[in-house]
C-alpha cells in the first residue's frame, strides 16, 4: 500500500458498479434509535465542524479513501455478501449522528441493515471524468449524518476489476483504511470460495468512545501528561507548531490543499538509515524526527524542533484490526542547536518521542481543556497544528498479499494553512506525502524543505551520521524557539 494523492489513482476503464443498501436496509437506517454511547472526542468535533461547513455550502472533503486491484470478474453477488459481512463485523459503521443544539447525537442501526445491492452506473472511459465521478461520490455520499458513512464501488472489466471504498473521517483513520481494502478483498475471496484468512475479532469503536471519556475524566489540570503539555507548549509562547518557512499566507489564511509526494529513501538506504538510528540510541521513528529537528534547524534557525504527531490508540482494547477514529495526538519537543551530528540529536529526539508517547495517553481534548482553563493556549486552540506523522506499513495483516501490495490509499483535500507531513515506510522505500497549501511561495518553500530533509536522510543512510551546519540559512528566522528569539 501507498499513500498517494487521489489525483494520482486513475484505474484502467470499465463498468462502474455501485454498492447501496437495499431500500428496506435505508429506510430501517433512517428510523434508527438514539443510542446512549456518545461520540468520541474526534468525531464530536469532526461532526460539528462538518455541520459548520455545510451551512456555509463547503464541498465536503472530509473523508479518506482507498483502492486496489482484484483479479478475476467481479461476482456482484459474492461481494454484496462479504459487504454484509464488514459491516457486521463492526459495530461503529452502523451509526449515523445528527448535530443538535445539546451536542452529537449517535443512531445505532440494527444488523439487519447490513444488506446490499450492487446498480450500475454506466461506463468510465476518461480518466478526468471518473475523478469527477468518484470525488462526487465520496463528497456527497461518504458522511457521517446518512446512514452509511461509507462508499464502495467497482470498476469492472473483463478478468478484472478495481474496488475502492471511501469513508467519512469520522468512522475510519489512516491505520483503518489500511486494514479494510485487505479485510474486504478476504470477505470476497472467501464469499466465492478462494482460499483467504478468516478476520481476526474487532472491538468496538462505540466501546472504544465509551473508554475514552471514562479515561479523560481520570485526568485532572496536575497529571504528569497535562503538565508535560503546560511545559512545551509554555516554552513556545503557547503557540501551536507551524510549518518554519514562508507559505505565502497572511496570518490565520488557508489556502486550497496541494498534495506533494516525494521519494526519500530506497530500501537499502532505510536498512542503513535505521542502523544509523540505532547506533545513535533511537528508534528509527526517532530519527525521522531528529532529520526534520535537522532540517528546520538548518533552513530556519529553528533551536528546538516543536511539532505534533499522531499516535495509535489501539492498545487501549481489542482493536488492532478494528474500523475507527483510534488516534490521539501529542506534542515532540527536543533540543537540536548546540548538537553537532545526527547521532547527537537523534538521542535527543528519541527521549522527546518516547515522552510524546507517554503524555498522548491522557485523551487531548481533556488536555486542551486544562490548557484552556489556565490560559497556556488562550485563541491557538482554533489553530490547525503543523504535523508529522511517521507509519511503518510493514506491520500490517495484509502485507504480502496482492490486494496490500496494489492498494493505494488517498485522502479528501480542503484547505490548509500548515505544510504537514505523513512520512511512511514499506519494504520498498521511505516516502513522504504532505498537504501543503497551493501558492508559488509554498510551492518553492516546501521544495526546498523536502529537498534539504532528503539530503540529510541520504547523507545520514550512506555515511551513518551528519554534521549539522548553518550553511544553508538563508532567511530570517522567525517565530518562537528560533535562534533570533
Amino acid at each position: 500500500m501507498i499513500i498517494t494523492a487521489m489525483g494520482s489513482w486513475n484505474p484502467a476503464p470499465g463498468r462502474l458498479l455501485e454498492w447501496h443498501p437495499t431500500p428496506a436496509a435505508q429506510a430501517r437506517a433512517a428510523t434508527a434509535p438514539v443510542d446512549s454511547t456518545p461520540p468520541s472526542f474526534l468525531q464530536e468535533d469532526h461532526m460539528k465542524a462538518a455541520w459548520a461547513a455545510r451551512q456555509r455550502g463547503d464541498v465536503h472533503t472530509a473523508y479518506t479513501g482507498v483502492a486496489t486491484e482484484i483479479d478475476g470478474d467481479v461476482d456482484t453477488a459474492a461481494m454484496s455478501r462479504a459487504l454484509a459481512a464488514y459491516v457486521l463485523r463492526h459495530e461503529g459503521l452502523r451509526c449515523w449522528f445528527e448535530v443538535e443544539s445539546t451536542g452529537v447525537v449517535r443512531h445505532l442501526t440494527e444488523p439487519e441493515v447490513a444488506e446490499f445491492e450492487a446498480l450500475d452506473a454506466g461506463e468510465s472511459t476518461d480518466d478526468d471524468e471518473f475523478q469527477r465521478y468518484v470525488r462526487r461520490r465520496f463528497s456527497t455520499e461518504a458522511t457521517a449524518d446518512v446512514w452509511p458513512g461509507f462508499v464502495i464501488g467497482v470498476v469492472s472489466r473483463p478478468g478484472s476489476f478495481t474496488l475502492y471504498y471511501g469513508a467519512d473521517h469520522a468512522f475510519t483513520d489512516g491505520g483503518s483504511q489500511a486494514l479494510v481494502v485487505s479485510e474486504l478483498a478476504d470477505l470476497y475471496a472467501l464469499e466465492i470460495g478462494g482460499r483467504a484468512p478468516k478476520p481476526a475479532e474487532a472491538g468496538s469503536h462505540l466501546a472504544y468512545a465509551a473508554e475514552e471519556r471514562a479515561r479523560a475524566a481520570t485526568y485532572g489540570p496536575d497529571s504528569p501528561e497535562i503538565t508535560a503539555w503546560r511545559d512545551i507548549f509554555t516554552r513556545h509562547d503557547g503557540s501551536m507548531p507551524r510549518f518554519p518557512l514562508d507559505l505565502g499566507l497572511a496570518p490565520g489564511e488557508r489556502a486550497p490543499v496541494r498534495i506533494v509526494e516525494r521519494h526519500l529513501l530506497n530500501a537499502g538506504e532505510v536498512a542503513a538509515f535505521d542502523a544509523a538510528c540505532k547506533a545513535a540510541g533511537a528508534r528509527m521513528s526517532s530519527g525521522i524526527f531528529a532529520a526534520v529537528g535537522i532540517t528546520d534547524f538548518e533552513l530556519a534557525g529553528t533551536a528546538e524542533y516543536f511539532g505534533i504527531t499522531v499516535l495509535s490508540t489501539r492498545h487501549h482494547g481489542d482493536y488492532g484490526q478494528s474500523q475507527g477514529w483510534f488516534v490521539n495526538f501529542a506534542p515532540v519537543a527536543f533540543e537540536v542547536a548546540g548538537n553537532e551530528k545526527f547521532s547527537d540529536v537523534a538521542a535527543l529526539a528519541h527521549s522527546g518521542f518516547e515522552q510524546a508517547k507517554q503524555i498522548a495517553e491522557a485523551p487531548v481534548h481533556a488536555v486542551l481543556g486544562a490548557l484552556a482553563a489556565d490560559g497556556t493556549l488562550g485563541s491557538e486552540l482554533a489553530v490547525s497544528p503543523n504535523m508529522l506523522s511517521y507509519i511503518d506499513f510493514r506491520w500490517f495483516p495484509g502485507v504480502g498479499r496482492d490486494a496490500d501490495t496494489r492498494a493505494k490509499h488517498f485522502t479528501g483535500e480542503g484547505s490548509t494553512s500548515n505544510a504537514s507531513m505523513w512520512i511512511n515506510r514499506d519494504g520498498e522505500h521511505l516516502y513522504l506525502v504532505a498537504q501543503t497549501p497551493d501558492t508559488d511561495t509554498a510551492a518553492a518553500s516546501v521544495e526546498r524543505y523536502h529537498a534539504h530533509l532528503a539530503h540529510v536522510l541520504e547523507t545520514i543512510a550512506r555515511e551513518g551520521n551528519y554534521a549539522l551546519s548553518l550553511d544553508h540559512l538563508v532567511q530570517e528566522p522567525a517565530g518562537a524557539g528560533h535562534l533570533d528569539h
